[in-house]
């Protein structure tokens, strides 16, 4: 059986896709490309990525998630296996899958940097979580 082809396609959703589900989809593919395809959307969009969110990521990571990023709609990416909302405090947007949870986290968009690093980092350990949880079929 070909693990390649029958990896989990995962969403990361909230409303503006501009700034924790752009991050969780970044991470996604530079931590666990190999478990999981990683994408990210929302019921509206931005016309950019989060400044700042893009300036961080550049700075702990090394990705310019503005090269391969842009804010989607949920209409257009695939048919997902796993929906992740970030913490909309509104009505999260809803995608059809076989497993959703909601990670909880605050927006930082406006704030500084240590509460945005501070939710890359959290971000990040989701990633970690997720990855091992998928590899053990424990989710």
């Amino acid at each position: 059986m070909n693990k390649e082809i029958n990896k989990p396609k995962v969403a990361f959703i909230c409303v503006h896709n501009s700034c924790r589900s752009q991050i969780a989809e970044a991470l996604g593919k530079h931590l666990a490309t190999d478990v999981f395809e990683s994408y990210s959307a929302g019921t509206e969009t931005k016309p950019q990525i989060n400044q700042d969110a893009v300036r961080l990521m550049k700075q702990l990571y090394g990705i310019d998630m503005e090269k391969t990023q842009r804010s989607k709609l949920l209409s257009s990416i695939p048919p997902v296996d796993i929906v992740i909302t970030m913490g909309c405090n509104v009505q999260c947007p809803f995608l059809p899958c076989k497993h959703r949870e909601d990670w909880g986290l605050d927006d930082p968009t406006g704030k500084c940097d240590d509460e945005f690093i501070a939710v890359i980092h959290d971000i990040g350990q989701h990633i970690k979580n997720l990855k091992t949880r998928i590899e053990t079929g424990s989710l």
